[in-house]
């Protein structure tokens, strides 16, 4: 989901696969290099905002340090993902999809792809993707960093950098093949059972909204 500030998502069409022409690492520096750029410039000039998420930062940052191949799922020791807290029009509900796997509540969001080329980016495409909905805008600056174990290569770590995503006014969403339902909630009445670590997005996703050009702030 690259690429510019605050721009609707772009689409996947007319992306060029990369070839690899070497080793998995070469293919890796090759796909992934922009990706690894922006993931460590925005995480290394982030302003974390709680103690854990700091915490998160810091190892994810470490993680980096491997080179462009911790943005790709292939890395077992832990690999980058984005996901992406959707508001509506009034920033007073927030968009929430029951993962077919997690059997839980959870913000819409995934694995970075060849061809993402931004950490916001790949977070606004996830969540057109997943989402149905055209015209999503987004606040290129991180809500929270999270890290977590997932089945990814017989067990990993996801450290999944999350931002702030606003729909459009009257946006109507269609469930993907990834979610058995999507639903908008309420902040003070968000589903069970929820995920471990979405609630905790819900204050920073609208501070971050109020304070960006996406809209006024209420």
């Amino acid at each position: 989901m690259p690429d510019a500030p605050h721009a609707s998502a772009p689409t996947t069409a007319g992306r060029t696969p990369v070839a690899s022409t070497g080793s998995p690492e070469v293919a890796h520096e090759e796909a992934y290099a922009a990706l690894h750029a922006d993931a460590t410039a925005v995480l290394a000039s982030w302003e974390p905002t709680s103690r854990t998420a700091a915490a998160a930062r810091d190892r994810t940052l470490a993680l980096l340090a491997a080179g462009p191949v911790a943005m790709s799922r292939t890395h077992r020791a832990g690999h980058v993902t984005a996901s992406a807290l959707v508001l509506d029009a009034t920033g007073t509900r927030v968009l929430l999809c029951l993962h077919g796997k997690l059997h839980r509540w959870v913000q819409l969001g995934g694995h970075c792809e060849v061809g993402d080329r931004t950490l916001a980016g790949a977070a606004l495409r996830e969540a057109t993707e997943e989402s149905g909905i055209a015209g999503l805008r987004i606040d290129p600056v991180p809500i929270d960093v999270d890290i977590h174990p997932v089945a990814c290569q017989g067990g990993s770590l996801h450290h999944d950098v999350r931002f702030a995503v606003l729909a459009p006014a009257g946006a109507v969403e269609r469930v993907s093949d990834e979610s058995s339902a999507l639903g908008w909630f309420p902040p003070g009445a968000l589903p069970e059972p929820l995920a471990d670590g979405t609630v905790q997005l819900v204050a920073p996703a609208r501070a971050a909204l109020r304070r960006s050009p996406l809209r006024r702030a209420p």
